[in-house]
């Protein structure tokens, strides 16, 4: 999970769930008012990224936005493609308020722009995002650029890699990877994604 302060609060992705609080307390802590939350961006629709989505928005009201692909599955709370079933879960169903469309593109917020990129491989509807910062430079969010990769997700290998080849176009200075922690440096990200590549 990666919180933004883009002139109103952004999450990207939001976890299992269902434990809500704690993340709203790490919010807090960040200084950031969960309540205040705007957008939340679902990266794919995993259950290990979204399963907290509900009790968010039950909360704080904020959007949910996930790219058209994945959208649907979201929506129904599909157990077999948001691996759910995997980790012995239900995902509950939600809506999702805006559906993004086509390859890229960016979300518009008061303090800066939250750019996608449409990255299927991983899931249909998987993207990718980034700031473009004073300060760090290019701040890339790509959560499960690792995989895996299953019939039960409709993965395609041959389109993740397409899709990894468009996302070291984007010469990001830092990677947050969902599950592998965050690298730093224009060579760090770029070795990283090559070795996911290398590893498929």
């Amino acid at each position: 999970v990666y919180a933004l302060d883009l002139g109103e609060a952004v999450l990207i992705d939001c976890g299992c769930g269902p434990d809500w609080e704690s993340l709203a307390a790490n919010m807090t802590e960040a200084g950031l008012a969960p309540q205040a939350l705007h957008t939340l961006v679902l990266t794919h629709m995993h259950v290990d990224h979204i399963g907290a989505a509900p009790a968010g928005v039950r909360e704080t009201g904020c959007r949910v936005v996930a790219h058209e692909l994945d959208a649907g599955y979201i929506e129904s709370g599909d157990s077999k493609r948001t691996a759910a079933g995997w980790y012995g879960m239900r995902l509950e169903p939600m809506t999702v308020t805006h559906r993004l469309e086509g390859r890229g593109g960016a979300l518009e917020f008061s303090g800066g722009k939250l750019h996608y990129l449409h990255t299927p491989g991983h899931t249909p509807g998987s993207i990718v995002c980034w700031v473009d910062t004073p300060d760090a430079g290019r701040v890339l969010f790509g959560q499960d650029i690792h995989g895996p990769f299953s019939p039960d997700f409709d993965s395609d290998i041959g389109q993740w890699r397409e899709s990894m080849d468009a996302v070291l176009d984007l010469d990001a200075d830092v990677l947050c990877e969902g599950h592998y922690g965050v690298y730093h440096g224009k060579d760090e990200v770029r070795a990283f994604i090559e070795e996911q590549l290398r590893s498929h």
